[in-house]
């Protein structure tokens, strides 16, 4: 025989905040588990890259709250609303552009010493 199943709480419908999973207990019951809803990480704050941020915990508000600043940021340099990869391509661009600079500057300075010749 199959056995009846109602909810623990008043709550009747099977709405987003009444999600429940079976489960057997130690007396071989099988019954109701709520379960939490599932949390999500932030996303990047560049508004380029598609994914979530790595490094920081996909909780519910409320829980994100209680944790520690640790597990809410990434330590590194924009270590909070950048994705890693995001990063170090703009690192690399700043980089490359600075470079750019000095080789214009150097070119621009050896210019008048070849007129000469």
């Amino acid at each position: 025989m199959v056995q009846h199943l109602t909810y623990g709480r008043r709550l009747s419908y099977n709405t987003a905040s009444n999600k429940t999973r079976l489960a057997r207990t130690p007396g071989n019951r099988i019954v109701y588990f709520y379960t939490k809803k599932v949390g999500k990480a932030p996303k990047s704050a560049c508004g380029v890259c598609p994914g979530r941020l790595c490094g920081v915990r996909a909780v519910r508000p409320k829980v994100l709250m209680r944790l520690p600043k640790t597990k809410k940021h990434v330590s590194r340099a924009y270590g909070g609303p950048m994705r890693a990869k995001r990063f170090c391509d703009r690192t690399k661009r700043a980089f490359l552009i600075e470079e750019q600079k000095t080789v214009v500057k150097v070119l621009k300075a050896q210019a008048p010493s070849q007129k000469a010749k």
